[in-house]
């Protein structure tokens, strides 16, 4: 009686040993592996979420689609393709073998002659004779023959070529197993088992590496990782950080890298065209520090850990501002320094505002054409800083140092928004003739000061009304309606002024009444930026088309402030540039494995498709003085029955010579 456990088991090892076991988990690997490409790796999770939304992004999450090639699903298919594909091995490659050696030289007579392929010749002369000219036939075409004298006294001659394309179907299994313990070694599998048994775990927080506890650190025994490490220029680093889904592991190095200079060279739009950075090695086992510089493709490797050079940033620039008022009387700049990745405050108590400076671009490279089809250029340093509220609240700013010149006219332009998965939303401030901030300012401190505006109504009636012998009391009423409007705009711009408008006049009469205030502002905008620089000292603006320009744009610009949510502005006006080099280090002991195991691989195939099994049985019958030929291939195609026919034809001419 059959045990059924035996049975049981013979029919897991059958299934997990077969072909098509092995075929679907490449399947199901192949489909993960297309995902892993298509959607980004390992990017900060709150990129996924403005991306997805939040359903999505738990749903994927769960999956561990963020870093597929480390999921523990992904490494334990890795682990039983390794496990079924080595088992196919084993089955088969002793069959495989022992095909490779065989002849098939106990073929019979009738079993040749149901063959497709055969035919059949009479010889003169003996049968040593015939046995001589088909061996010179076998070996002229690379055939390894084998002779076999058979009972009746015939001879088989039982030939092969080709045979090593069995190799191909041994080849490409071993190499399937050979990349994926590559990929299981680079995989990190112990890190993995260290997670689930919680000996080890992922740092979310923003702290210094000096404070992150032990179970967020990796040893440098660490078997394979890949991580970053910025270090700006003239700094010591001697860890790399591990991205890992939401937070980090901080790896320790057996060695401490020094940046010791930073160079980069652009093309003339200011595009980057290479970069490199001189590195010291510094370990207790060198006698002294090991130079070098690293570039793009061309890394460093030491102690097995390769270290490359995968991008560039700020390293801390010391910035110098002008702080102009956008709120009130005032239109003098104050002034700052700081450094990049440094904070400092403006204001006091509950109107306290930090200022955290992230990033200083020394080239922009923007299109500023209309229609987006100008070359793009370089337009100069820019800073990227947030304002954040004593309530935690913040607002990312892109303020760039020099005007642009959009639309024929040059703006200083500073881009807003309140969430990184938003579009900036950008404000422009018109230059003035000296390219700076300085008309714009005076006139927003006098346009938009509430009390300034009995002042300019005043002006404006004395000009207005000038020789037209007007009644006091019509002076007062004129100068009281302007009052009212150029209140309105300093409270909120033209959004204000339309309120007004919709309050005030009845809506038969408002486009004409719309017109007439917005006549009556700009009027008002050239007084007050007359009347700002007289206080400045400075000469009258000509009222020509270029000054009309100008305040158009300067009461677009205030009225867009109560949107740009911030009380002032900044200016960069000087900065001392210090750069950084990112590193990528990776320890991958499973790369040699991958290479090898894809080399492996590659002649496996060749092997499989370029190579064709043919055999042939040449039966020589000396009593009747007849050779039977038959012939057969591993793959029945065109360049078989072309063979076939050849040799065929070949055969006959040689007995009938």
């Amino acid at each position: 009686m059959k045990n059924p456990n035996l049975s049981t088991a013979r029919a897991f090892y059958e299934l997990f040993s077969s072909m098509r076991f092995a075929i679907s988990l490449l399947s199901i690997l192949g489909i993960a592996s297309i995902i892993g490409t298509v959607l980004k790796q390992n990017e900060p999770y709150n990129n996924y979420v403005a991306q997805f939304g939040k359903f999505w992004f738990d749903m994927f999450e769960m999956l561990g689609l963020y870093d597929v090639y480390h999921t523990a699903w992904f490494l334990a298919l890795l682990a039983f393709l390794v496990a079924s594909t080595g088992l196919c091995i084993y089955r088969n490659t002793p069959i495989m073998l022992h095909e490779l050696k065989t002849f098939r030289e106990h073929a019979t007579e009738k079993s040749l002659r149901a063959f497709n392929h055969q035919n059949e010749y009479a010889f003169d002369g003996s049968a040593d004779d015939a046995l001589k000219r088909l061996t010179a036939f076998l070996a002229a075409r690379d055939f390894r023959y084998r002779p076999v004298a058979q009972a009746d006294g015939a001879t088989l001659l039982a030939a092969k070529a080709g045979s090593y394309q069995r190799l191909g179907y041994i080849f490409t299994h071993v190499a399937i197993v050979v990349i994926c313990i590559g990929g299981l070694m680079d995989g990190n599998v112990p890190l993995k088992i260290e997670e689930l048994l919680g000996y080890k775990a992922v740092e979310t927080r923003d702290i210094l590496a000096t404070e992150v506890p032990p179970q967020s650190r990796l040893s440098p025994a660490n078997l394979s990782f890949r991580g970053n490490m910025t270090l700006a220029e003239g700094t010591t680093g001697n860890v790399a950080f591990v991205r890992i889904r939401d937070g980090y592991l901080v790896q320790e190095l057996p060695f401490t890298v020094t940046l010791k200079q930073f160079r980069i060279e652009h093309y003339a739009t200011g595009q980057p065209k290479s970069f490199e950075s001189d590195v010291e090695i510094r370990d207790p086992e060198l006698k002294e520090p090991l130079k070098a510089t690293i570039s793009v493709n061309h890394p460093l490797t030491y102690k097995g850990i390769a270290i490359y050079q995968s991008d560039f940033q700020d390293g801390g620039s010391r910035l110098e501002f002008n702080i102009w008022p956008l709120r009130g009387a005032a239109h003098e700049p104050g002034k700052m320094q700081s450094n990049v990745f440094k904070d400092f405050t403006l204001g006091e108590g509950d109107d306290a505002l930090k200022i955290e400076l992230d990033d200083f671009r020394m080239f922009n490279i923007l299109n500023l054409s209309a229609d987006g089809k100008g070359k793009s250029h370089n337009v100069g340093p820019s800073v990227t800083f947030k304002v954040r509220d004593t309530q935690g609240q913040a607002r990312e700013y892109l303020n760039y140092m020099q005007p642009l010149t959009l639309d024929g006219r040059a703006y200083f332009v500073s881009g807003m928004r309140a969430a990184q998965n938003e579009d900036f939303k950008y404000l422009r401030i018109p230059a003035d003739g000296e390219n700076s901030l300085g008309d714009y300012m005076r006139l927003r401190g006098v346009l938009l000061d509430p009390a300034m505006a009995p002042v300019l109504a005043k002006r404006m009636s004395g000009r207005m009304l000038e020789g037209q012998n007007a009644n006091p009391e019509m002076i007062a009423k004129f100068e009281s309606s302007m009052t009212h409007l150029l209140e309105a705009f300093a409270r909120d711009g033209y959004t204000e002024v339309a309120n007004l408008l919709e309050k005030s006049v009845p809506e038969a009469e408002r486009d004409k009444a719309a017109e007439a205030y917005f006549k009556i502002i700009n009027s008002a905008a050239f007084e007050g930026l007359a009347m700002s620089r007289e206080q400045a000292g400075l000469p009258a603006l000509e009222p020509d088309a270029r000054a009309q320009r100008f305040v158009a744009d300067a009461l677009n610009s205030m009225s867009d402030l109560s949107f740009y949510g911030t009380p002032f502005y900044l200016e960069l006006n000087g900065f001392e540039q210090r750069q950084a080099s990112g590193f990528q280090l990776t320890r991958s002991p499973g790369k040699n494995l991958v290479y090898g195991g894809s080399v492996l691989l590659v002649l496996g195939i060749f092997a499989m498709i370029y190579l064709r099994e043919r055999r042939i049985w040449l039966l020589i019958k000396p009593e009747s003085q007849r050779v039977l030929f038959a012939m057969s291939s591993n793959r029945k195609n065109r360049d078989f029955e072309n063979e076939y026919a050849r040799y065929d034809a070949q055969l006959q001419a040689l007995f009938k010579g």
